[in-house]
């Protein structure tokens, strides 16, 4: 049966777009009051307040106009979490422009290529960072100005006609005092790309639209719920992904942010997390690692969010934040191409009852899928569309109004999407009926032995639930008779002694017989992406070198 159809009738709402200028001024006319703190090199602490930060915004703006700098202009920031990139944060987008956040952990070959792809005409740099720029910048050719920001690091400036002061910038020109306005909602804001684990990277463009939607997401109760009365430190870094989106979402709400700017080392974190009383903080499974033996209850009794992504957070480390300090870990799942958020891991009435244990299990999923969002498992072969039963599997795929439809410049000619428009996230997960979703792993991860698939991400997550064990990673090498066969290869933690032996009897009692590595391998560490992720690509070409 087919619904009747007829011509619309139209509501009569008005007809206002959606963009970040709205983000801006509630910030600036209802919390100037509010602290905003950032955290420079050495640990040096800065405050100051929404009202002040909204007038140095302004005069980005106004400055941005001084350089020449094109109306539709991509401006590449190289920066830490900093006040001054939360001040571009606003700057560039309510001006019309499209702020391109650089990943200072790109291979520098990576780097120049995105400045050249995206044509960034201005790059911010802070001067901690100029070191590791400046040798590449005659391969940025297209790029007029270098502003650089002075942030206490003592870092040379070379004598260059490019290079621009950042305060000297701002006090040569006099705030803009009108209103921003950005009259299409679907107008880029910023952009950010992937981290070419595979190929170049790849430009998403966000749009004021996707972006103001996004952070509303995370103020809703079951997604983050921040608010006005959260102090936010986020530590996963503005360069990726906007932040997770925290800093829109914290300027919309009204929160006080804490920028932890180049510390991000796990004592210096575990400090900012003590002294600036925070209650929502947000970051990659390496960083909680080191972090938690740093703390104690008693220092953070503000702390009620800790939300994490990036990578499957290990059940062992979720329970080991949850019995040490009475805060389990919160994940969340998502992509740059999913602005990133898509799932977090809130738990709901349906839970309630159920014993410790039941509940890590839960917390061990990426959590329900966020209001907006549309999420569907379809097998990688056939593309049929797979059912959220609690056991069947099949490709994520994501659709919603912050999930790209495309790569800047449709750079990978549509592969990644679907012939309906869905995004092809490459994540293979289980779904229930009640809308969590737990991966199983990636699609190029999986191990097919036998023609069976076996999951890396479970076994991964069962290996480092042995407390002798810091991290770990399986990967598929390859094998005559069973075509692939899954090698452990884990990193012992301090101190502590470990066999191969000990580690295939500990999974004999985890998963099926034919599951079990037949080898473990011990490494010094999981080399990682410039994202924090771990880089089983170069342990495949590693390990599939000597033993193919």
């Amino acid at each position: 049966m087919q619904l009747r159809k007829a011509a619309p009738v139209l509501g009569q709402m008005q007809n206002r777009p959606l963009a970040l200028p709205h983000v801006f001024h509630r910030a600036e006319q209802m919390f100037g009051h509010k602290p905003l703190t950032g955290i420079g090199v050495g640990g040096a602490v800065t405050s100051t307040t929404y009202a002040d930060w909204a007038q140095r915004v302004r005069r980005t703006a106004a400055a941005l106009d001084a350089l020449g700098v094109a109306g539709d202009a991509r401006v590449g920031t190289f920066c830490w979490n900093t006040l001054a990139h939360l001040e571009l944060y606003f700057a560039v987008p309510c001006t019309g422009r499209v702020l391109h956040t650089l990943n200072i952990r790109l291979f520098p070959e990576q780097l120049v290529y995105i400045v050249d792809h995206a044509d960034d005409e201005v790059i911010f740099v802070e001067r901690a960072l100029l070191g590791q720029l400046w040798p590449l910048v005659d391969q940025m050719p297209r790029v007029r100005k270098f502003v650089v920001i002075d942030d206490g690091a003592d870092t040379e400036i070379p004598d260059d006609e490019r290079i621009v002061d950042h305060e000297e910038l701002l006090a040569s020109v006099e705030p803009f005092t009108g209103a921003f306005e950005i009259e299409d909602e679907n107008t880029a804001a910023a952009m950010c790309y992937t981290s070419g684990t595979t190929g170049n990277p790849k430009g998403v463009v966000y749009s004021h639209r996707s972006s103001v939607l996004h952070s509303i997401s995370l103020l809703m109760a079951d997604v983050a719920g921040i608010s006005e009365r959260d102090v936010i430190l986020p530590i996963v870094p503005m360069f990726h992904a906007n932040a997770w989106g925290t800093p829109y979402g914290a300027v919309l709400c009204g929160a006080s942010i804490v920028m932890p700017g180049p510390n991000m080392v796990p004592k210096a974190i575990a400090g900012m997390l003590r002294d600036h009383d925070v209650t929502v903080t947000a970051g990659v499974p390496t960083i909680w690692m080191g972090v938690l033996p740093e703390l104690e209850r008693a220092e953070v009794p503000h702390l009620r969010l800790l939300l994490c992504g990036g990578s499957a957070v290990p059940r062992s480390l979720s329970e080991g934040w949850r019995e040490k300090i009475g805060l389990p870990i919160t994940q969340a799942w998502g992509m740059t191409e999913t602005s990133p958020i898509a799932t977090t891991g809130m738990l709901r009435s349906i839970h309630d009852g159920l014993s410790d244990d039941e509940l890590a299990d839960v917390r061990a999923t990426q959590g329900q899928v966020t209001p907006l969002v549309e999420l569907r498992l379809a097998d990688p072969d056939s593309g049929e569309i797979v059912p959220w039963d609690g056991t069947s599997s099949g490709e994520l795929q994501a659709a919603g109004p912050w999930i790209a439809a495309s790569y800047y410049r449709n750079e990978d000619g549509g592969k990644q999407f679907t012939a309906d428009g869905w995004l092809r996230t490459g994540d293979v997960a289980i779904i229930d009926p009640t809308g969590y979703v737990r991966l199983v792993d990636r699609t190029k991860d999986l191990v097919k032995s036998g023609g069976e698939w076996i999951s890396s991400v479970d076994m991964e997550n069962q290996i480092m639930g042995m407390p002798e064990v810091a991290e770990a990673a399986v990967i598929a090498v390859p094998d005559e008779k069973w075509s692939e066969r899954p090698l452990a290869c884990v990193v012992i933690r301090d101190g502590a002694e470990l066999t191969a032996e000990q580690v295939k009897e500990y999974l004999a009692t985890k998963v099926a017989k034919w599951q079990i590595p037949d080898d473990v391998v011990f490494i010094d560490e999981v080399p990682k992406t410039s994202t924090g992720k771990f880089s089983k690509k170069t342990l495949r070409e590693k390990f599939a070198a000597e033993r193919g």
